[in-house]
Parts: C-alpha cells; sequence; structure tokens
C-alpha cells in the first residue's frame, strides 16, 4: 500500500518500485489524500482536477498498481485537518486490504501536505499484536523532500535501496501522464534531474540507478 498526499507523488518518489512490485507477483494499492491540484491559482479547477484523474490513471495503468478511493481532503492544507481525521481515513483501507508493506512520504518533507499524510500513516500503521504491516518504509519526493533539508529539516537518510536500472524507462512513461508536473532541467522534478537523484542513490550502493528509502519499521517473524 502506497500512501501519497497528492496523485504523482507515487510516480516522482517510487515508480521504479512499484515497477519491481508488481513484476514480483505483488498487488500494489495507492491511495491519494487530496486532488492534488485545487489549492493552485488556476482559472478552471474543475478542468484541472479531472486532468490530474485522467493522468493519476494513466500512470496506475502503466505501472500496474491500482488506485483506491482518494480522499477529499484540503489539497496543501493537511494541517486544517485534525489528524484523527487523516488517521481514521487511512485506517479503513488498513482493514480493508490489510498490507505486508507500506509505502509513505517522508515526515520532514517541505510540503506541509507530505508530512501530515506521513505523521498520519505512521500513527494509522503503528505497532500492534498480531498485525499483518510488518514493515514501513518512506520516499522521497524531489522538490519537497530535498528542499526540506535545504531549509533546516532533518535531512533524509536512506538504509533502503531498490534496483530500479530496469524500470527507467517505465517511470519515465508515467512521468509522462502527469504532464506540467515534470519540471524543464534543472528543476529537480525533471527528467534530468530525477535521473540524476536516481544515479546518486545508485551509485552510493553500486548499481546504476535506484530509488531510496528510509526504513521507519522491519518486523521479522
Amino acid at each position: 500500500m502506497v500512501v501519497v498526499a497528492h496523485t504523482d507523488d507515487e510516480t516522482f518518489g517510487l515508480a521504479g518500485t512499484i515497477g519491481w512490485h508488481v513484476d514480483q507477483g505483488d498487488s500494489v494499492f495507492a491511495v491519494s489524500l487530496t486532488d492534488g491540484v485545487s489549492a493552485r491559482s488556476i482559472d478552471d479547477r474543475d478542468e484541472a482536477v479531472r486532468k490530474r484523474l485522467v493522468g493519476a490513471g494513466e500512470a496506475a495503468k502503466t505501472l500496474g498498481f491500482e488506485w483506491l478511493d482518494g480522499g477529499n481532503f484540503p489539497d496543501n492544507s493537511l494541517d486544517s485537518v485534525p489528524l484523527l481525521e487523516l488517521v481514521k481515513f487511512i485506517e479503513e483501507f488498513k482493514v480493508e486490504l490489510q498490507p505486508q508493506r507500506v509505502y509513505c512520504h517522508y515526515r520532514h518533507d517541505l510540503n506541509i501536505d507530505h508530512e501530515l499524510a506521513a505523521r498520519a500513516t505512521l500513527t494509522a500503521f503503528r505497532p500492534e499484536p498480531d498485525a499483518i504491516c510488518r514493515e514501513v518504509l518512506s520516499f522521497e519526493v524531489p522538490s519537497s523532500t530535498d528542499y526540506g533539508a535545504l531549509s533546516g529539516a532533518p535531512a533524509f537518510k536512506p538504509n533502503y535501496f531498490v534496483d530500479v536500472t530496469s524500470y527507467w524507462k517505465l517511470k519515465e512513461k508515467a512521468m509522462v501522464a502527469y504532464g506540467s508536473e515534470v519540471r524543464p532541467s534543472p528543476h529537480s522534478r525533471s527528467f534530468s534531474g530525477l535521473k540524476n537523484l536516481a544515479g546518486y542513490r545508485g551509485a552510493s550502493v553500486g548499481v546504476a540507478l535506484a530509488e531510496a528509502f528510509q526504513l521507519e519499521r522491519l518486523v521479522r517473524a
């Protein structure tokens, strides 16, 4: 299960890893807490929301995962929502899916929605006796995780890596589905920026391209 604040976070953060899971025969589900665009200064919000939904659907089809019914929480204003509401929303899917592994945002991202989504996910999947979920990992999102560290927040320190060298073209195809969310180079959300990051993460563990994660919890029976 992948919990994101906005549709597109799953692709920029861990598209290659999702592709790897699917190839392993795993069922991958994702849920977004907001529509991802309605907080922006745009003329036609309804059309923007529609386009984002279409893009999210295309990305899911490309990568092979399934979107769950998303939350209708306010975009870029999750700090206006009681944390308990977010937790209860995520817990509904926890009960329904009983996922073995959960991916969530890094809790020190610059984007406030990412921060709250992470806190809510970690709370919803807090350790309990006989819990099915034994693995929780946080992922990085370019232009939020990196910018958070620049603002003085604790830096993302990955200790778990997935070799996505053979999934890179798949990730780029999924990125295309989100259109203008891919920024021109040298932005960290550009094609070259994402590949540079993957190259750096890969070089640190001896592979060509990797996606990096921070292991929040791992329980072995």
